[in-house]
């Protein structure tokens, strides 16, 4: 009995170390919302808090890996300044009012806005399957793939087979997934397929002592293609059945094929993640060829993820969203804003601005769909539209303002995206594509029911202190 009074005394003793070291420590590192919400996880549970803590807390890389992401853009440097002497390489002619995005855009994601460009949008995934097939069976140099999930399913299959014949061919094929959302695919497939002349790796490998990252659940959720440096996909599709395996859930995404000057900064973004994992660097003309001009269309690559300074891609929405005359429009399955986000939006409602957001009415995720749903009250005392999609989970992440900027890409509008994935986004200026996205907006606002604050009211109780406890948490997700 005297050794259980003990342990118990230990224990209690333990915790309170815990506590009084982590109130040191915990707002040294954070930004306030997150450092209170750690400091309340640790204050009710010390060990298995600090344990998170050590394990998730940290989203910042370590100096190795942004010191190589450093040199890394010093090699791209070279490459972009040979290909930018070539006449087809040039910066987008656009009305002068663009101009403030458009250096922001660049200096937060090291990128110019370049002309010249086509892009068509696929809503329907059968469809963006079928033509990116179609692309990888004309490919004759390379195909460069990189995916959050390349599914062990039908979807993941056919791509497989179509990259099995391109290597047959002769074309160089190189596949890059996430570890952890294509976990089933590198278990079952992987090895055949790199047994067929696949190169393939996984990205941001987990492990609980890896050196290689500062938190095991950093992950590249982009999605791209490219091939023969003439044609790419780049958007929220992965290469998984739309149900991702549920039968009673449809996800409804978009993604863009393009071609034109823009695909040498995917090709770069490609480029880049290849290098991460397997210390190859991709450079020479089959990989950087002279950009051809498709179409009039001024477009700039915007690559995000905890290698840049800044969480750049939040900064960017913000700062578009402040600079909105008419209309802001917004879709993502995961709306998680923080504190400036919700200023901009407030303020530009205030300032006239018609703000209106699209969520999926039903997630895939009971927690986050909770925290996603504290917000509503907030939003709508705002004046913001809230549109709630009702036949199926609505995946596309866009955003379109004053139907001449339109933002396209893998990230969601949450903390998660904006601060901890490695993801990438579009942006494209001018009312030819905006006008396409916006027409897309409406078909999804068309397919969902405005929620009222009365009806929002009416929700039991229970689920507003779900809702509550989740948004506690929200800064951690």
């Amino acid at each position: 009995m005297n050794e259980l009074h003990t342990w118990s005394f230990l224990l209690y003793v333990s915790e309170w170390i815990i506590r009084l070291a982590m109130l040191f420590e915990v707002p040294r590192r954070r930004q306030p919302a997150s450092a209170t919400t750690w400091l309340l996880v640790i204050f009710f549970w010390p060990w298995p808090g600090l344990i998170c803590y050590i394990l998730f807390a940290n989203y910042r890389l370590p100096n190795r890996r942004i010191g190589k992401h450093l040199r890394l853009l010093e090699q791209l440097e070279t490459i972009e300044r040979r290909i930018a002497t070539l006449p087809q390489y040039s910066a987008a002619r656009m009305n002068s009012s663009y101009a403030e995005t458009v250096n922001l855009a660049e200096h937060l994601g090291y990128m110019p806005s370049l002309g010249g460009n086509d892009a068509e949008l696929i809503a329907e995934t059968d469809s963006f399957v079928d033509r990116l097939i179609a692309d990888i069976d004309q490919a004759q140099n390379h195909v460069h793939l990189l995916y959050y999930i390349f599914a062990s399913d039908e979807t993941g299959r056919r791509v497989s087979e179509a990259l099995r014949r391109a290597v047959f061919r002769g074309v160089k094929c190189r596949l890059l997934v996430d570890a952890v959302g294509s976990r089933p695919f590198l278990k079952r497939d992987a090895a055949a397929l790199a047994a067929a002349g696949v190169e393939l790796h996984a990205a941001l490998p987990v492990g609980l002592f890896r050196r290689r990252m500062a938190r095991i659940d950093l992950r590249n959720h982009r999605k791209l293609a490219i091939i023969d440096a003439r044609v790419a996909y780049a958007g929220s599709h992965n290469l998984v059945e739309p149900g991702y395996g549920r039968k009673d859930l449809a996800w409804h995404d978009l993604t863009l094929r393009l071609t034109g000057p823009i695909l040498l900064q995917l090709q770069m973004v490609f480029v880049s993640d290849w290098h991460y994992e397997t210390n190859e660097l991709l450079d020479g003309a089959a990989y950087f060829p002279e950009p051809q001009m498709t179409g009039t269309i001024a477009a700039q690559t915007m690559p995000s993820g905890p290698n840049y300074p800044t969480e750049n891609y939040q900064r960017l929405v913000v700062a578009a969203i402040y600079a909105a005359k008419k209309t802001v429009t917004i879709t993502t399955p995961y709306f998680v804003p923080d504190e400036p986000f919700l200023q901009a939006m407030q303020t530009a409602v205030l300032r006239g601005v018609k703000v209106e957001i699209v969520v999926p009415r039903k997630l895939d995720r009971k927690f986050v769909s909770a925290a996603v749903r504290s917000y509503f009250d907030e939003l709508l005392d705002m004046g913001v539209e809230l549109y709630l999609y009702d036949d199926g989970l609505l995946h596309a992440k866009t955003m379109c303002v004053d139907d001449s900027i339109a933002f396209i890409g893998s990230s969601n509008f949450d903390i998660r995206s904006f601060a901890l994935n490695f993801e990438i986004n579009l942006l494209f200026y001018g009312e030819e594509t905006a006008q396409a996205l916006r027409k897309r907006q409406r078909q999804y606002i068309s397919e969902s029911f405005r929620l009222e604050p009365a009806r929002w009211a009416q929700r039991p109780p229970i689920r507003k202190l779900a809702q509550s406890v989740a948004r506690l948490l929200s800064p951690l997700l």
